[in-house]
């Protein structure tokens, strides 16, 4: 039997993880109620511990917050070593929507496209659910790259077209050439999947030996790029919204910033009960002694 969309994603989503991470989602997931844990970035390619472990946490239900995702921190110590997530939580059905391109979210469709690991679902629906999100969002980046693409090229050339577009519509910075990295690093994954997905939209297209060549109509190349004009045009606005919610809605966001400084300082700072409640009001105090703890650790350098 020839492979599928679906079966490639449901493959690509069984990816063994550490029974640290395995253990960690558990126990995320049943301290948020969520039906699925989704992990991903680059501990779920290296397998290292080290750093922040990335998941998405998908809630049961209707999305409440309508600036999504929620983020937090945790923290978690197995065997003597204190392990580190980052979280992003909302619901699956929002997930799913956005990752079909249905809102106007340009994340999670162009997150979800590279590779992730289903760690952790409820029961056999929500699993079922999470694999037809992700195969959606393989469709969404598949549909963009063909209108974004060449004529004809090799899958590389439309999986570059696409990142540099939403890398571009995004609030963040990344350096050039981030897109080939992100190809080179994942070579495997990427490896036959853009055909599997216009397959899987209904797009037509011809195949002479590594180059594909998309055989869209001018009308539905229109509808795709009229799609991606309102979805670029509110990508950065969208991104600071969610900054903005992130600097009073970050669960745990004292711990975080905690650690990230002692990660590339080497000055470590209490997390005091009032800077985890209130991490704005707690900066300038944490920036004042932060100056002297760098001032002090200088005069001994001295």
């Amino acid at each position: 039997m020839s492979e599928t969309l679906e079966t490639r994603i449901t493959h690509s989503l069984a990816a063994s993880v550490r029974e640290e991470v395995a253990a960690f989602a558990k126990a995320l997931a049943e301290d948020e109620g969520a039906d699925a844990v989704l992990f991903y970035g680059s501990n779920l390619r290296t397998g290292s511990l080290e750093g922040v472990l990335d998941f998405y946490l998908l809630l049961p239900g209707r999305q409440q917050e309508r600036i999504w995702p929620r983020v937090g921190y945790h923290e978690r110590v197995v065997d003597g070593v204190t392990l580190r997530a980052k979280t992003a939580t909302l619901s699956l059905e929002c997930f799913a929507r956005a990752a079909g391109g249905q809102s106007r979210d340009t994340t999670i469709w162009a997150r979800f496209v590279q590779p992730s690991a289903l760690v952790w679902a409820r029961n056999d629906g929500a699993r079922g659910q999470v694999i037809a999100a992700v195969a959606g969002a393989a469709r969404t980046a598949g549909r963009l790259a063909a209108a974004l693409g060449p004529s004809k090229a090799s899958a590389s050339a439309y999986w570059k077209a696409l990142f540099r577009a939403t890398y571009a519509a995004e609030f963040r910075v990344e350096p050039p050439g981030r897109e080939d990295s992100i190809l080179a690093a994942n070579a495997a994954h990427f490896e036959g999947l853009l055909p599997l997905a216009w397959e899987d939209a209904g797009i037509a297209f011809a195949r002479d030996g590594d180059e594909l060549a998309p055989k869209l109509e001018p009308q539905p190349r229109r509808a795709i790029l009229a799609w991606w004009k309102k979805r670029r045009r509110l990508g950065k606005p969208l991104n600071i919204l969610r900054l903005a919610k992130a600097t009073t809605t970050f669960d745990n966001a004292a711990a975080y910033g905690a650690w990230k400084l002692e990660r590339h300082t080497g000055i470590a700072l209490e997390v005091t009960p009032f800077r985890a409640r209130h991490p704005l009001l707690a900066m300038p105090g944490a920036a004042w002694e932060l100056w002297r703890k760098r001032r002090r650790a200088g005069s001994r350098q001295r």
